[in-house]
């Protein structure tokens, strides 16, 4: 059997500051996901630790436990990979007062 594979753009371009998040996505028929994080230009200020949040209804969210540090430098790459998420995932993070960074987040799920 061939298994289903998807990439999906939940960030593009976007400037993340103070407390920021993707937009959900609903993956329910995926078993796994790798999430990967790309600094589209350089950072302003300290980077934070950005977490995967998983939802029962894409409203209500919880830290699923998989994290990592948001890339600092243009075209630097961050991962993380999640499995037995349920349905909804997105990565959130708050960043501290004067940091920001412009990101492009996908998902590649199967």
């Amino acid at each position: 059997m061939l298994r289903e594979s998807l990439t999906a753009v939940v960030a593009r371009n976007e400037t993340w500051t103070g407390a920021s998040a993707t937009e959900p996505y609903e993956a329910g028929w995926a078993s796994e996901a790798v999430i990967f994080v790309r600094a589209l230009e350089a950072a302003k200020g300290e980077m934070a630790q950005a977490f995967v949040e998983i939802s029962p209804d894409g409203m209500r969210w919880i830290r699923e436990g998989a994290s990592l540090v948001l890339p600092a430098q243009a075209d630097d790459l961050a991962v993380a990979r999640v499995s037995h998420f349920g349905n909804w995932l997105r990565l959130a993070a708050t960043l501290p007062d004067g940091a920001e960074c412009t990101l492009l987040v996908t998902l590649h799920l199967k």
